[in-house]
Order: structure tokens, then C-alpha cells, then sequence
């Protein structure tokens, strides 16, 4: 099983990022799909979800309105599109699957991409 997390780096308070997040080694369109971060010194939190039938999500609620899950099914990929960053998005992004939610219940990690906000 692999989850390759992509598309971090350095970015200017207000910019955009989308990351991306392939998958491998497992039924993809089984699981729901999420994204946690966790920033230094912090634990890690949820972020947001996508469930198998890429139209139902569920954000945090700090964040919704200024991030975006998809997936597509057929490319087993899912993407966070993160605007109107924040100094405080600062942290290491990673995907997971599991269970609808995927709030507390994992059953896959993927690695991490570094996002760094400056302001």
C-alpha cells in the first residue's frame, strides 16, 4: 500500500496550493479519503474528507471555505486545493484512507508534503 502525498512547499500568505495525494496497493474507490496536517510542535488534526463517491466531504470547521477536496476514481488520486493560505497552514500534510469519516479511524498513511506559509 502506497500513499504518496505531492505538491508542498513555499508559499506567500494569500497564495494557493493544491496537493496531491496517489494511491496504490489497495481498493482506492472503497475508501473514503482524507487529509490531516500536523504543525510543528502541534498534533496531528483532520483536515478534511472525501468519501468513496467523490461527491460527500466533511472540513473541519476552521477551514471550510478555503479548502477543497476531490478525487477521481479512475486516476486513484485525491487533491486538497488550499487558498487563502495562512502562516498557521504551516505543517506537513498527509492522506489517509479509511472508513467515512476518516476522522479518527485509519486504515492507511500515507507520507507527508512540507507546506510552508510565510507571511
Amino acid at each position: 500500500v502506497q500513499l504518496q502525498a505531492s505538491g508542498g512547499g513555499l508559499v506567500q500568505a494569500g497564495g494557493s496550493l493544491r496537493l496531491s495525494c496517489a494511491a496504490s496497493g489497495f481498493r482506492f474507490s472503497a475508501y473514503a479519503m482524507g487529509w490531516f496536517r500536523q504543525a510543528p510542535g502541534k498534533e496531528r488534526e483532520f483536515v478534511g474528507a472525501i468519501n468513496w463517491n467523490e461527491v460527500t466531504t466533511n472540513y473541519a470547521d476552521s477551514l471550510k471555505g478555503r479548502f477543497t477536496i476531490s478525487r477521481d476514481n479512475a486516476k486513484n488520486m485525491v487533491y486538497l486545493q488550499m487558498n487563502s493560505l495562512k502562516p498557521e497552514d504551516t505543517a506537513v500534510y498527509y492522506c489517509a484512507a479509511g472508513p467515512w469519516p476518516v476522522v479518527k479511524t485509519i486504515r492507511f498513511w500515507g507520507q507527508g508534503t512540507l507546506v510552508t506559509v510565510s507571511s
